[in-house]
């Protein structure tokens, strides 16, 4: 019986979070070489799947606090940081800049826990939708299995798109067209969120 819930709940996690690799894969190339990013990265991943957890579990036990209207606008986060990513590329490209953009990076030491919590929850959306009903149904003991098994699989996945980001065929591919791959996924992520919720009447 356990062993059937934990199934389910990898299964679950699997197919509403598998878009998560390619992003996640994106944010470790650009901090590749520097020590804490990895830590930033996970600690943003883990910021905003728990912030998921929280809100699905929140509304399961009936809060209202996130109407459902809103859950699409969400999108506008991934979008404004795609856009800001997309206008910094074009701006070193066009300025020959590309070197200061890469210092930056080495200060920063890749993406903030921010930045990724931010597109972790608004990408998460979805997941929203479909763990409320799953949880509603649950129980709070299966419920903390699903949660417990979730969390567990998020570190699975920060595990995969670093492995993805460090292979040398895709690294090389990353280190090449990151800079534009990253903005253009996340955008396009912003824009279905958008469009599949129907906000601004889409």
């Amino acid at each position: 019986m356990e062993l059937g819930i934990i199934g389910q709940a990898a299964g679950l996690f699997a197919v509403t979070n598998i878009d998560d690799i390619l992003i996640l894969a994106l944010f470790f190339a650009q901090g590749v070489g520097h020590p804490r990013s990895t830590r930033r990265i996970v600690l943003g991943q883990y910021l905003g799947f728990t912030a998921i957890l929280a809100v699905a579990v929140a509304v399961a036990f009936g809060a209202t606090f996130l109407p459902e209207a809103a859950i699409p606008y969400l999108g506008l986060l991934p979008l404004a940081l795609g856009l800001k990513a997309a206008w910094q590329a074009w701006k070193d490209r066009r300025d020959g800049s590309e070197g200061a953009e890469e210092e930056e990076q080495v200060e920063r030491g890749g993406p903030s826990p921010l930045e990724v919590a931010a597109v972790t929850f608004a990408n998460g959306g979805d997941n929203i939708g479909v763990y409320v009903p799953v949880f509603a149904t649950a129980g709070v003991g299966r419920m903390t299995v699903y949660a417990a098994v979730f969390l567990v699989l998020v570190a699975v996945w920060c595990f995969a798109g670093r492995f993805f980001a460090t292979r040398p065929v895709i690294a090389k591919g990353l280190a090449r067209w990151g800079h534009i791959l990253l903005p253009l996924a996340l955008i396009t992520i912003g824009l279905l969120i958008l469009i599949e919720g129907g906000a601004f009447g889409l």
